[in-house]
């Protein structure tokens, strides 16, 4: 559940879960498997570079029951996320997604600075 005072805005969704960003305190906030965890921006990111270090070849290669499934718990948080071969490549989806949107963003928004001290 997302803090009600918050101040959110979608960053990226699909299906299986989303990523809002709220400027109010500064973090993104990550639903997933029916929770919501909220993430410092750096924590995110490097919960991102956590979740593409995952080896999928592995765990679907591996035939010990201990590679079914891959157990992260996100620095600053009181998540643990247990996460199937499905999920991993769901959340991935949506880290991804969503670090795509961060960065046009990013990068629209230094466009259109450039462009208006131009016209001026």
């Amino acid at each position: 559940m997302i803090c009600p005072l918050a101040n959110v805005e979608e960053v990226f969704i699909t299906q299986v879960g989303a990523v809002y960003q709220c400027s109010r305190k500064n973090c993104y906030w990550l639903e997933f498997q029916d929770t919501t965890t909220s993430f410092s921006v750096s924590d995110f990111f490097a919960f991102k570079k956590r979740v593409d270090n995952i080896d999928i070849e592995k765990m679907l290669c591996d035939s010990s029951r201990s590679s079914d499934f891959e157990i992260l718990m996100p620095f600053r948080t009181d998540r643990c996320f247990i996460l199937s071969v499905e999920d991993v490549l769901n959340l991935r989806e949506i880290l991804d997604g969503a670090k795509f949107m961060i960065e046009l963003n990013a990068q629209i928004k230094t466009i259109l600075r450039r462009g208006a001290v131009i016209a001026f």
